[in-house]
């Protein structure tokens, strides 16, 4: 820990928002000091059929900020998501703030804009982000001090944020039960995965780890969170001290058989735009791209 300054001591507020249509948990993190909070991972709701977007999830989390009396000043994406669209322009424009996002998302714009043929128009550069954080990276929350920590694997920018005695690991883990995020979208792989889990496990063991999914296993509640200290010892897929390489050979096993998220296709084409959709047409219409054989 020494090399990310951080008081373990200070215990942020933090408020759960689960959403249900992508089992995803967004966060309002507040600074036990101050009026000044941040959100993690917000959602954009999306009916995929009819192509049409809302902010039922966004606007729950904007009345809460608003009833508490709270400053936003930072909107927090861990990674660029594969399975929900983010809210954090929408957010944005409501309470302001800055958003935020690891500086690899560079690589995933350069992959996923030959993927979705954007064409030179399209800025790979994370120029549509306000701040882009390196490894060990500190910003603050009011009073609070955080640090951005790189674990990539699952992709190439996803990043786990310290806030005092709390840390949100994005899709780097789930519950105990849960296991590991997949490994298998380009820019994944699972020894790297592997080893940001081991950083993410270093912390403290009464550090308290958020979520950013959980899909209930067995038919349990939605849960999300836990601790360090629970992962290390109960995690299905790298607790109890299993390897390296037994989880490599598992992840890329359990990843063959994984079906590609349903909302992969526009949540890529969004998330790396920072929450934006893409640019209109003449005629002032928007679309989204369906790329065939690319995925």
């Amino acid at each position: 820990m020494a090399d990310y300054p951080v008081n373990t001591d200070l215990i942020p507020e933090v408020k759960a928002f689960f959403e249900p249509d992508s089992n995803t948990i967004s966060y309002v993190v507040k600074d036990p000091t101050s009026d000044a909070c941040a959100v993690v991972d917000s959602v954009m709701d999306i009916d995929y059929a009819a192509g049409r977007i809302s902010y039922e999830h966004a606007d729950e989390i904007i009345a809460y900020i608003q009833s508490e009396g709270l400053k936003l000043e930072w909107l927090i994406e861990t990674h660029v998501h594969a399975d929900h669209l983010s809210a954090a322009p929408y957010i944005q424009q409501k309470l302001g703030g800055k958003i935020g996002i690891g500086s690899q998302i560079t690589v995933v714009q350069d992959v996923f804009g030959k993927v979705f043929n954007e064409g030179t128009e399209f800025q790979r550069d994370g120029s549509q982000f306000d701040a882009l954080f390196e490894d060990g990276d500190t910003y603050k929350i009011g009073n609070m001090d955080v640090f951005a920590m790189h674990t990539p694997g699952h992709t190439p920018a996803c990043m786990v944020h310290v806030v005092g005695n709390a840390a949100f690991v994005g899709d780097t883990l789930f519950m105990p039960d849960g296991g590991s995020a997949r490994a298998d979208f380009p820019g994944g792989d699972a020894g790297i995965l592997y080893d940001s889990i081991q950083k993410v496990l270093a912390l403290p063991d009464e550090t308290r780890l958020f979520m950013c999914h959980d899909y209930g296993p067995n038919g349990r509640d939605i849960q999300w969170e836990t601790t360090v200290a629970d992962e290390k010892e109960h995690n299905i897929h790298v607790g109890a001290g299993k390897s390296r390489e037994e989880f490599v050979k598992f992840r890329t096993e359990r990843d063959a058989q994984l079906d590609m998220p349903r909302l992969i296709i526009p949540s890529l084409q969004v998330n790396m735009r920072a929450g934006e959709m893409p640019p209109a047409d003449e005629d002032g219409k928007t679309f989204l791209k369906v790329p065939v054989n690319a995925l």
